[in-house]
């Protein structure tokens, strides 16, 4: 997961040129910008052009936001994204540039307004505070707007910007969140260096965290679940390819866990039969004591949970004090760099 440092979040009264070497000697990925109808902004954007190449993230407020692309062009903005609410009309954008346009939207506007944009525009920005303001608390319904938004548009990049810590930038990465724009957190960190290293570190499980397995947790009309009397292997196998997620659960008519089957369990049931393949039973396959953990458990307590383990495993059930199935913590996206 990329860091996007929002350089006028500095309280340090550090220099343009002080602030942006700093962070490039940290290998920044890239440098927040945010313009609220403000052309002045274009012209930090070409100072920084003199004396650092890394890639600028342009977020740009403004009913009219086309009236800057000359000037993006201009720079060669690598990343621009106009804020939705404030605008009169999507903007056309250019096909043939190297910048890639996204679309930021609030956590009040809902996600079907980027498909007038999905054809023409890179990527959404999901604002978790009040777009332009600093220093705002991550709003925790944003959790589910991710989730939501990649389900629908499972090929489109994703960016979050507001409140970010490095509790929040773990669960980001969880939900396979491609970028993240970090202001306050990391520019008024004691250590710039170490502010950086917390956004893309696991947490040692222990302390108490902000946020629970509920808040995070992927909902079960996005995971493959079948009725526990379905055990044939055909069924097992089709539901596992349709969702291709590597995994199935199963359930009582209750909504209860009565136990799984993942890609490793169906390997150890072809391994056993080689021989007859035909004599493989689904229900043979199904771990019906999997690891799981409870909806009301905290970030601390699920990554307690994981380093305790002697295996590795991609997902985590997600269950209410009843055992009843309320989805799945996804662990896959934990593993890409």
């Amino acid at each position: 997961m990329k860091i996007s440092a929002s350089i006028y979040s500095n309280n340090k009264e550090k220099s343009l040129e002080a602030l942006v070497r700093e962070l490039d000697a940290h290998i920044i990925d890239m440098l927040h910008v945010d313009c609220t109808d403000n052309e002045k902004v274009f012209d930090d954007i070409r100072q920084i052009r003199n004396f650092s190449s890394t890639p600028i993230d342009l977020h740009i407020i403004s009913p009219t936001p086309e009236k800057y692309i000359p000037l993006i062009e201009e720079l060669g903005i690598e990343y621009v994204s106009f804020q939705y609410e404030n605008l009169k009309s999507l903007p056309v954008v250019p096909s043939n540039t190297q910048t890639k346009y996204g679309l930021a939207i609030t956590s009040a506007t809902p996600i079907h307004v980027f498909e007038q944009a999905k054809a023409t525009y890179s990527f959404v920005m999901m604002m978790s505070t009040v777009p332009g303001v600093t220093g705002g608390v991550f709003n925790h319904d944003s959790f589910q707007k991710i989730i939501e938004f990649k389900h629908h548009y499972p090929t489109t990049q994703i960016e979050v910007d507001g409140g970010v810590n490095d509790q929040i930038a773990f669960i980001l990465r969880l939900l396979g969140v491609n970028a993240v724009v970090s202001g306050s957190y990391l520019l008024n960190h004691e250590s710039l260096g170490a502010g950086m290293l917390s956004l893309h570190k696991t947490p040692n499980g222990n302390g108490k965290t902000a946020f629970s397995i509920a808040d995070f947790v992927t909902p079960l009309k996005y995971l493959p679940v079948i009725n526990s009397t379905t055990t044939d292997f055909k069924t097992i196998l089709q539901t596992i390819e349709q969702y291709g997620q590597g995994f199935v659960m199963f359930t009582n008519t209750e909504g209860q866990l009565t136990g799984i089957v993942s890609n490793a369990d169906v390997r150890k049931g072809l391994v056993k039969h080689l021989a007859n393949l035909n004599a493989i039973k689904g229900k043979s396959l199904i771990n019906t004591n999997p690891v799981r953990i409870n909806e009301t458990e905290s970030v601390a307590d699920m990554v307690k949970l994981l380093n305790n383990l002697n295996f590795i495993v991609l997902f985590l059930p997600v269950v209410d004090s009843n055992n009843v199935l309320k989805g799945a913590v996804l662990l896959n996206h934990l593993t890409r760099v």
